[in-house]
């Protein structure tokens, strides 16, 4: 993801993530957040970093600045050449948020910010949905700052 005309600073943060989930078969999720973690693994010193930087984002207003907790909620940017056609949002959740469909996937990179946080009952780290899942995102024990990678940018909010 070199800088271009569409990329700024911000999206370039997430470079890391784009590029870890780039190619990866999201037909089985535990396979598919193996295959992740090999690639961008959650206890490295690189994934360590870019989550301070991501804590420091938050903390600036820069993502997560829209709503109120359970869930505050910003999109980075649309799925585009740039971001490996992934559409990028980040949401910062201690509840649970709208229930929604995932055409292509989902590919989330979940970072704790206190307590003992799961998302969809997992802790830390990579989670992954499959193509057509539905779900009502949910975070229990603590708050997680999320980072939502859309595979083409689609998704379709349900009542």
């Amino acid at each position: 993801m070199a800088e271009t005309p569409a990329s700024t600073p911000l999206v370039a943060a997430f470079e890391p993530l784009c590029r870890a989930a780039r190619g990866v078969d999201l037909a089985d999720p535990a396979a598919a957040e193996r295959e992740l973690a090999r690639r961008f693994g959650p206890s490295t010193d690189a994934a360590r970093a870019l989550e301070a930087e991501l804590v420091r984002l938050l903390a600036e207003g820069k993502v997560a600045n829209r709503g109120e907790l359970p869930v505050r909620y910003g999109r980075v940017a649309k799925a585009g050449p740039e971001t490996l056609d992934f559409s990028i949002d980040v949401v910062h959740m201690n509840g649970a948020g709208p229930r929604h469909r995932h055409p292509e996937g989902e590919v989330n990179y979940c970072i704790a910010l206190d307590g003992r946080p799961t998302f969809e009952g997992k802790p830390p780290g990579w989670v992954v949905l499959p193509r057509e899942s539905t779900h009502v995102p949910t975070v229990a024990g603590g708050t997680m700052l999320i980072v939502y990678l859309l595979p083409q940018g689609k998704i379709e909010f349900l009542q």
